[in-house]
């Protein structure tokens, strides 16, 4: 793959890809005695796949735009059969690589831009021990105060025997644009009520998870892996996406803001010059099978 960047710490690889908004391309367990193993469905270039960058803002803007301290700022859709604007525009752009060593990366985007929103943007990612450590900063240009959201958008593989563990309080519903339309306790949803492990939904999952306590857990029981993905107290809300069982792949982001925050609440304001943070841990282990 033409222009990456990979990190190896002797456990675990991370394959980068700074033309493609800094996103991972791969992560993959270095288990002795075995063929590498993919922690994230392998990415492709085409943005379904490995791991990307939310930045300004997770997920789905309506109305074309948003009003912010008595000021309407349009935003236009930026993906192809996507009506609203989505994800902002970090994972759409190259980054620069700054620095570098084998176990650890820092990229920077300095001309974030996208509807009223101009920023600079950088993330962090190193391995220790197997375990991959990333942070994301974002930097308000825009000459004024503006909300502000972060996240990361990985992909994890999905087979028949996949289980999930994210405590969550209450889970959002959404409409046939992916729009929030109300929220209800999980104890009203067993079948999303991720608790303990249990196998994810046979059925369309598209919603958001509030309530978090920050930390999930995902066994790949025919992979006999076990991964766990931690947060930081930013990142208070996960979407869930996972299309159908036969789909090879689920999506757990942990994210700042739920769906469609410009018009609800749960953004940072920033004024011009201020920064916010994020950090999301990936990190894995063998499964006793004895």
């Amino acid at each position: 793959m033409a222009g990456v960047v990979e990190l190896n710490d002797g456990q675990s690889k991370l394959v980068l890809s700074p033309e493609q908004g800094a996103a991972i391309a791969r992560y993959d367990a270095l288990v002795i005695g075995s063929e590498p193993v993919a922690l994230l469905k392998p990415g492709d270039g085409t943005g379904a796949s490995g791991c990307q960058l939310l930045v300004p803002w997770s997920n789905r803007i309506s109305g074309g735009g948003f009003t912010f301290d008595g000021r309407f700022h349009a935003v236009e859709p930026n993906v192809p059969g996507e009506a609203f604007p989505i994800h902002g525009d970090g994972f759409q752009k190259p980054w620069r690589l700054v620095d570098r060593t084998d176990t650890a990366a820092e990229l920077v985007l300095e001309d974030g831009a996208i509807g009223p929103y101009r920023y600079a943007a950088s993330v962090t990612y190193a391995l220790r021990d197997g375990a991959l450590d990333a942070r994301l900063t974002v930097k308000n240009h825009a000459g004024m105060r503006l909300p502000y959201g972060l996240g990361f958008h990985p992909w994890f593989p999905r087979g028949d025997t996949t289980l999930l563990k994210a405590r969550a309080k209450r889970v959002w519903l959404e409409d046939e644009r992916h729009l929030p339309v109300g929220v209800v306790p999980v104890s009203e949803r067993p079948g999303w009520d991720f608790e303990r492990p249990i196998p994810l939904p046979l059925e369309w999952v598209n919603n958001a998870f509030d309530g978090w306590d920050g930390r999930a857990s995902i066994t790949q029981l025919e992979g006999e892996i076990a991964i766990t993905l931690s947060a930081s107290s930013e990142l208070g809300v996960y979407i869930l996406y996972s299309p159908s069982p036969d789909a090879g792949f689920f999506c757990f982001e942990p994210v700042s803001h739920l769906v469609d925050a410009h018009h609800g609440e749960g953004l940072t304001p920033l004024e011009d010059g201020e920064t916010m943070s994020a950090t999301m841990r990936l990190d894995w282990a063998v499964m006793d099978t004895d």
